[in-house]
């Protein structure tokens, strides 16, 4: 049996067979906004609908995840100084000029024209600038990501939860049964990626569950299965990890060095996630903490510490309490 947290379920006790991890790689460079992987996720789990109100983020009016949005594709729309266009040659000129040898990095590396496809432009520093290019606008940068739980190898929500609510599925993933929740909210500060959320009707939490009936049944979760892009891929963790690597190297040949996987590293503050990201910016572009760390990671040498400090006290309370009786003999 393979013990290896990467590759299967850390503790397969209970399950009748063992099964490989299965993981989320959402490609951002390809991801349009449509956000129908965030209606396939409602109609599937039955998640509440949310409010379609001015939210102050532009297009984006669903704001972030939550107990009522377990996939939110975020929408970054930053105006910058200057940005550049890069050529097919890899040289960059002056934003608002229409180079003949402009190419938009698409899912087979350079492909159209500008006059055909909005333009992935490239600041200084390689960083992708996806930019409208009907808006005209040569100092603005959309970048679109659907975020979601990251299913953390070292899931400090699970370690918290007082209930059993929490468990680590047969294939690695983290799921939330609404049923057993008591509403405690421990798991909600636990979370270092904040994905964990109560609804203010009945206080119970919720999260994404990687779609486990859909799973059990071989089948592909529904954000996954209604990308229209194949931005969101889903199959087993190496699988996805080998493709996010292949990706990052198409990108990066394309002429953004800037791009970077998010998520995907086991060395990380939660020794690696079941859903990880291509991005094009830094993480914090994206709302996303670029140090997360399992905040119960630390738990055992803290109580290992407060044995020890509980063993000294009451070894000198006992030497205070010996030698006050042998001089009250006295």
């Amino acid at each position: 049996m393979n013990d290896s947290p990467y590759t299967s379920s850390p503790a397969t006790v209970g399950y009748d067979e063992e099964r490989p991890r299965m993981a989320f790689f959402t490609d951002t460079t390809v991801c349009i906004g449509c956000k129908a992987c965030e209606v396939a996720c409602k109609e599937w789990n039955d998640v509440p609908s949310t409010p379609l109100e001015l939210t102050g983020f532009s297009y984006d009016n669903t704001g972030g995840l939550g107990s009522e949005s377990w996939r939110a594709v975020k929408f970054v729309e930053q105006r910058l100084p200057e940005i550049r266009q890069q050529g097919a040659e890899g040289a960059f000129v002056a934003a608002g000029q229409q180079g003949p040898d402009l190419r938009m990095v698409g899912t087979d590396g350079f492909a159209g024209t500008p006059d055909e496809l909005d333009l992935t432009r490239a600041d200084g520093d390689g960083r992708a600038l996806a930019v409208d290019a009907a808006a005209g606008a040569g100092d603005f940068r959309w970048l679109m990501a659907s975020d979601v739980c990251k299913h953390c190898t070292t899931a400090a929500c699970l370690d918290v939860c007082p209930t059993g609510a929490l468990f680590k599925t047969e294939f690695s993933t983290v799921v939330l049964q609404d049923d057993i929740c008591n509403g405690c909210g421990y798991c909600v500060p636990a979370c270092p990626y904040g994905v964990v959320d109560r609804r203010p009707d009945d206080g119970r939490a919720f999260k994404c569950t990687m779609c486990y009936d859909r799973m059990k049944g071989d089948m592909t979760p529904a954000c996954a299965q209604s990308c229209p892009t194949d931005s969101i891929m889903f199959g087993t963790w190496e699988d996805m990890r080998a493709a996010a690597g292949d990706r990052l190297e198409e990108v990066v040949a394309a002429g953004l060095p800037g791009a970077q996987l998010y998520g995907e590293d086991t060395e990380n503050g939660v020794d690696g996630c079941g859903a990880f990201f291509l991005l094009l910016d830094d993480p914090e572009v994206y709302g996303l903490p670029p140090d997360p760390i399992a905040t119960t990671k630390d738990l055992p040498t803290m109580w290992r510490a407060a044995a020890r400090a509980a063993a000294a006290m009451v070894v000198g309370i006992a030497g205070v309490v010996l030698v006050t009786g042998r001089r009250s003999q006295r």
